[in-house]
């Protein structure tokens, strides 16, 4: 595996934790939720590149593949997006404009598939935002 596609396989394992911070802003996980991530992954991430995982799939599905692992943590959301912003800010080169389009794109649909948009989902929104100009 080449060192691209080492850090190709961990931006996509760190927006499973950014996406799974989302979703646990409000202290809860709902199948609509983990249905739009499913969703998105299919209809977004798989043609973003042709970066596959050490077991040849697209290496985009290691969103779902984290975001799945995290359901079985009982960690807080914030810690989730830490992570994601630490390596955010250490390979800053990997995020063009396209990739924090769709970032955003995807962390608002998945804070508004349950009835809209509470406090804690807008304040971790914002702090994406800030984090993605």
């Amino acid at each position: 595996m080449t060192l691209f596609q080492k850090t190709g396989n961990e931006l996509y394992q760190n927006l499973g934790k950014l996406f799974y911070a989302v979703a646990l802003a409000d202290k809860n996980v709902r199948p609509i939720e983990v249905e739009k991530l499913k969703e998105t992954v299919k209809q977004q991430w798989l043609s973003v590149d042709a970066i596959e995982d050490e077991f040849g799939s697209d290496a985009a599905y290691q969103i779902e593949i984290v975001f799945d692992w995290l359901k079985e943590e009982e960690k807080e959301s914030e810690l989730y997006f830490e992570e994601f912003k630490d390596f955010f800010k250490e390979h800053n080169g990997r995020f063009n404009k396209k990739i924090k389009v769709l970032i955003w794109k995807i962390a608002n649909a998945i804070a508004s598939s349950f009835s809209g948009k509470n406090k804690s989902e807008l304040i971790l929104l914002s702090k994406i935002k800030a984090l993605l100009q």
